[in-house]
């Protein structure tokens, strides 16, 4: 299936390694033009000359990170066209051992680093009248994880942004959704999990652990010309594993 994407731009937040790097890896595949960025140089230019992508170090963890990624990106190949707002989660946790600053650190990282992202690259959007965001958050937004409290809050408000923006940007011909995974093979999940969570797999519908992969083409498939009307949608992406009927 063409996906009528090829020779768009993608900027991939968090894109050396694990979902984004799923997402990067589909993105090209279809003939995108795709920088990602990550922290660890080596890690980085390794993932991005596997995928030929534009390698960029920065830490999304910080809007300012955030911003200083999609600047390069655009400088870089010219402009931006698909955005995938994307950053590793928060130490787990609860309600009696959490404190009060560290929401402030969730929010920075889950929340306001993909709307600086977005504030940064939605104006060229709107004018070009074509654009893609697909960000990617959590299961936890639509079924809350009881370890993963400053997850759950801080994806929870960035869901709420995308959703209103959504509405604001459609008749620009700009889409914006976001993805919510469950366990999937990344290294997020072998820290939260002993036995890389192929322990759980038993409590998934499926009945295996979600591949990197066949994430990433989910969405690509988002970005594609097939998906135009598809906007303000956040799709669980999670083998079933979701009980809720909305």
């Amino acid at each position: 299936m063409d996906l009528g994407i090829s020779g768009r731009r993608a900027a991939v937040a968090a894109g050396s390694a694990g979902l984004g790097y799923g997402v990067a890896a589909a993105l090209a595949a279809e003939g995108v033009q795709v920088a990602i960025c990550g922290r660890r140089k080596d890690v980085l230019e390794e993932a991005a000359a596997t995928i030929g992508a534009v390698p960029i170090v920065a830490d999304v963890s910080s809007t300012d990170g955030a911003i200083e990624f999609v600047r390069a990106a655009r400088d870089g190949m010219g402009g931006i066209d698909i955005l995938i707002p994307n950053a590793g989660g928060p130490p787990p946790g609860n309600f009696a051992s959490v404190t009060l600053d560290q929401y402030l650190d969730a929010f920075e990282l889950n929340c306001r680093s993909a709307i600086a992202m977005c504030i940064e690259t939605v104006p060229d959007m709107r004018a070009q009248h074509w654009g893609r965001i697909v960000a990617i958050t959590s299961i936890s937004v639509r079924q809350p994880i009881a370890t993963l409290m400053l997850s759950n809050t801080a994806r929870a408000a960035l869901t709420g942004f995308l959703k209103t923006l959504a509405r604001e940007v459609a008749g620009d011909g700009v889409t914006v959704n976001s993805l919510q995974p469950a366990l999937h093979a990344t290294d997020r999940v072998t820290a939260l999990h002993a036995g890389g969570g192929e322990d759980l797999a038993a409590g998934i519908p499926a009945g295996y652990i979600g591949d990197p992969g066949d994430f990433g083409r989910i969405a690509a498939f988002l970005c594609s010309t097939s998906a135009n009307y598809i906007t303000g949608a956040a799709i669980p992406v999670d083998g079933g594993a979701y009980g809720g009927l909305q």
